[in-house]
């Protein structure tokens, strides 16, 4: 038990790892048309629609999601002022990209007027890379604090011994978790700033499209079991 195959199960039986699958598809999708689109026409037109059919799914499994951040904020802000605003700060803008879009969803499936489309992208993604900005600053400070505890415990000469080697251990692998989560928002970040200011680094299929697979297998590496 606890093999390859049950963690894999596991991880696709949870939001997150579902959403991280189905977004790998999405950006493979959308390198793979942005390669063959001059080559192979017909081929490439099958990649947008798995792009597109992809996306929508993710908007889809995403419903509700919003409430998340509002838990988050609501059961753990953090244990100081400047990470109580940091996390407010995040989850607001967090909270605010989720809700939008599902009215983004759903006038891109044709329930609402497809002309609300643009206005919702442009609040969801400005909501979503503002809050990746403190979710980012938030991140930094702590892999600093962990570098300091580090260090302190290294000048001390008690590395040695059983439990400092095990807060070591943990200092380590928090930092690398919140490297990967760094990362993800660094690469969300630029996907939202293409949405927000169209521009032809951010707008470039592979500038997306690698961005969007950081991202997703950043998330797969922090919420594999």
């Amino acid at each position: 038990m606890n093999d390859t195959v049950d963690k894999l199960v596991i991880f696709l039986a949870k939001r997150d790892g579902i959403d991280k699958l189905v977004k790998t598809f999405q950006y493979v999708s959308k390198l793979v048309h942005w390669q063959i689109e001059n080559t192979h026409p017909d081929l490439a037109t099958r990649a947008k629609q798995w792009e597109v059919a992809s996306g929508l799914s993710r908007k889809a499994f995403r419903s509700g999601r919003f409430l998340t951040g509002f838990n988050a904020v609501r059961r753990n802000p953090g244990p100081t002022t400047t990470f109580r605003l940091l996390a407010v700060l995040s989850n607001a803008g967090e909270m605010v990209y989720f809700f939008f879009d599902h009215f983004l969803w759903l006038s891109r499936i044709g329930v609402l007027d497809a002309n609300l489309a643009r206005r919702m992208s442009f609040i969801s993604a400005f909501g979503e890379s503002f809050g990746y900005i403190f979710f980012i600053i938030s991140d930094c400070i702590l892999i600093q604090e962990g570098i300091k505890t580090e260090k302190t415990i290294i000048k001390s000469k008690m590395e040695e011994s059983k439990d400092s080697k095990e807060k070591i251990k943990k200092i380590r692998v928090d930092r690398v978790m919140r490297l990967m989560a760094v990362a993800a928002n660094l690469a969300d970040l630029i996907i939202g700033l293409a949405d927000i200011e169209p521009n032809p680094f951010c707008n470039h299929a592979v500038t997306l499209g690698i961005s969007g697979l950081v991202s997703a297998w950043a998330g797969w590496y922090r919420n594999w079991p």
